[in-house]
């Protein structure tokens, strides 16, 4: 049975005066990584030459970037601006579940976007047939109803943990380990649970989406023309340096060992994920994608004539 009703976060602690400057500039990131995200999502909607299943997944991408963004975002500016932030039990599981679900989530479209990618450059004759409308539409359902059916099972058993009277977490959102570290009671079927759980929804698609840019390289390799092999690279580099970008961060998060020394670096690592690697993911989707740069000249122009027409 929970024995506590809040939650405090301690945030960075105590920068020295410099929490405004750092504030001004996660503020500055965080409506960056808005923005960017609001303009792929317009930009999809409005040009018919992007309606294709690539940029249809992609459109998906940019919408859980937002949500996943701003489950993190605003309760860590809060942080900032001050030492002790409050946050109800309800709301921190809230918080938690959301993000989990979100992260999942994100694993399975960036395996869908990589199969996607599969299709049309190792079996590009069938593309069109398989990569069809209704199959679009179910693999991004099942990536959705997979992604926040995850963590329902470790939810139940980390907050059926008993929380004694310590309710400090020292993060700056409500994360996994910070969470079970206040727990008083054996926490072995939730660690356990969390494994298994992360192996099943996390390195699941990253297998999947590892085999599918595998045979991608295999297949670039052997065509001969250097053209050849530019064109179809040129199809795939954004979304690969955003798998390298997601799983690498990941990877260097989760994999760093959660000593009481290393606390203070495993919190600054996460902002890798939290905050760095989404705001990184819309410029590169939209500065390094010559179809979106196109799809945005041509908006532009437009808004420009009606305004002038105005």
């Amino acid at each position: 049975m929970t024995q506590i009703s809040e939650i405090i976060l301690l945030g960075f602690g105590d920068l020295h005066g410099l929490q405004f400057l750092l504030f001004g500039l996660f503020l500055a990131i965080y409506v960056m990584t808005l923005l960017g995200n609001i303009v792929i999502l317009t930009v999809v909607y409005a040009d018919c030459s992007l309606h294709t299943p690539m940029y249809f997944f992609l459109g998906h991408f940019s919408f859980l970037e937002i949500g996943y963004t701003t489950t993190i975002e605003p309760v860590m500016l809060w942080t900032l601006l001050s030492a002790h932030v409050p946050i109800s039990f309800p709301a921190c599981a809230c918080q938690f579940y959301f993000f989990a679900s979100l992260v999942a989530t994100e694993c399975f479209f960036l395996a869908v976007m990589s199969y996607d990618r599969y299709i049309a450059i190792c079996n590009p004759l069938h593309y069109s047939s398989i990569m069809d409308s209704w199959g679009c539409f179910q693999l991004a359902l099942a990536s959705w109803l997979a992604g926040f059916l995850a963590p329902i099972l470790l939810m139940i058993f980390i907050f059926r943990l008993t929380f004694c009277s310590a309710n400090e977490i020292d993060h700056f959102f409500c994360d996994l380990k910070p969470i079970m570290k206040l727990a008083c009671t054996n926490t072995q079927v939730a660690e356990m649970t969390s494994f298994i759980c992360t192996s099943l929804f996390a390195l699941g698609p990253f297998i999947l989406t590892l085999a599918s840019y595998i045979h991608i390289i295999c297949t670039i390799l052997s065509i001969p023309s250097t053209t050849g092999k530019q064109r179809a690279f040129s199809t795939c580099s954004s979304h690969l340096i955003v798998v390298s970008l997601y799983y690498g961060t990941l990877g260097i998060v989760y994999g760093f060992p959660s000593m009481p020394q290393y606390e203070s670096i495993l919190k600054c690592l996460s902002l890798l994920y939290t905050v760095f690697t989404p705001a990184a993911n819309s410029i590169i989707y939209t500065l390094r994608n010559k179809d979106v740069k196109v799809a945005l000249r041509k908006l532009t122009q437009w808004c420009t004539y009606l305004v002038k027409e105005g």
